[in-house]
């Protein structure tokens, strides 16, 4: 029950972050927010797993792997971003919109941890 609650409150939340933040950056398509969508259940519960272990097995280095995992995330759905067509027309700028959306979703998640 624990690994359900861990993955899908941090799935959930960052859903709830990433396409709340896509519209209010104008991004409206059906398609374009499925593929936000998509990207984040890609690569969302495995870098939560690698960082769960890392916890446990790099607890020096954990920063470290979770900053490292955060850039894989962030390199992995910037590429989606900006290869997915939709209509003829790639997102704009797949690689910033990643960032811009991971960098909130991850600091938004610093802020509840610090709040627990």
């Amino acid at each position: 029950m624990y690994y359900l609650k861990m993955f899908g409150i941090s799935l959930g939340l960052t859903l709830l972050f990433e396409l709340g933040l896509a519209l209010l950056l104008g991004i409206r398509k059906k398609e374009d927010l499925i593929i936000v969508l998509l990207a984040n259940i890609l690569t969302n519960p495995i870098a939560v797993y690698l960082c769960y272990l890392a916890r446990i097995f790099l607890r020096d280095w954990y920063l470290a792997a979770e900053l490292l995992t955060e850039l894989l995330v962030f390199l992995t759905e910037g590429f989606i971003y900006s290869r997915f067509k939709t209509e003829g027309k790639r997102i704009r700028n797949g690689f910033l919109l990643s960032l811009v959306l991971n960098g909130t979703s991850y600091s938004a998640g610093l802020i509840i941890s610090l709040l627990k």
